[in-house]
């Protein structure tokens, strides 16, 4: 399980993460929502260490991270081996084929077997509903299918946790579509994922967890049903807001 504690963090004058504390369980998909600008995003890069809070403790199992002190080479190294991060923008290598992105990681980080490599790519590509795409090249790609193969090239890195940043925000609605329900499969296969959103119906349907994030602080941390039925009035203005119920 990843725990934080007391996670700080300032961009010059803007005070981004207010000593956040939480646990993201195993197994589990967790959801962080909040308005634009609220440490959402600077709260997930944290946990792969591609921002640097000031001071607070990341754990994870048993990798304890202080994040006032130097960080080496070899303990980023450890996290990112055991995690996986999917972006707005796909960063698929344009000039390898879907199936050379894929296996990419497991070859050459991993060290596996090619064929053994190549034979997963296919099955996960298939999962995710690709499967007639492994030959072809990025460019060839509609961006939902872009970011399905992001996610299918996470997979077969057999990462313990996920994190998904917005992965959808440069989608249309029918694309964005496409990806969510690859998402909501495998968070029903227990894959543990945390996922910073803005769709509050695809959060409604796939959170264990919810973590509501504004002006850097957390202010709710609880499960699903809490907190789309909570009585909390800037809460239900948020959720309001952002499913137009106020309309």
């Amino acid at each position: 399980m990843i725990k934080i504690e007391n996670l700080d963090k300032n961009f010059a004058e803007h005070h981004a993460l207010q000593a956040i504390s939480t646990e993201f369980p195993e197994h589990k998909t967790t959801v962080i929502l909040g308005p634009s600008g609220s440490g959402k995003s600077t709260l997930l890069r944290s946990l792969n260490l591609l921002e640097r809070p000031e001071s607070g403790t990341f754990t994870f199992d048993d990798l304890k991270i202080d994040y006032s002190q130097p960080i080496t080479d070899q303990t980023i190294l450890n996290v990112r081996r055991r995690t996986e991060m999917v972006f707005q923008q796909f960063n698929l290598f344009p000039h390898l084929t879907v199936l050379q992105n894929i296996i990419e990681g497991p070859v050459h980080v991993l060290k596996h077997d090619k064929d053994a490599a190549t034979k997963q790519a296919h099955e996960i590509l298939a999962k995710v509903g690709l499967g007639d795409k492994a030959d072809v090249y990025p460019s060839s790609l509609s961006g939902g299918q872009a970011q399905r193969v992001a996610i299918a090239r996470s997979l077969a890195m057999h990462p313990e946790y996920i994190f998904l940043d917005e992965p959808t925000s440069a989608l249309d609605p029918e694309l964005e579509l496409e990806v969510l329900k690859v998402l909501l499969q495998i968070a029903k296969e227990q894959q543990s994922m945390i996922i910073v959103t803005h769709n509050m119906a695809f959060a409604q349907k796939v959170a264990d967890k919810i973590l509501f994030v504004e002006d850097g602080q957390l202010r709710f941390d609880g499960d699903t049903d809490a907190f789309f039925n909570t009585d909390n009035e800037r809460i239900r203005s948020f959720v309001s807001a952002m499913t137009f119920q106020s309309l």
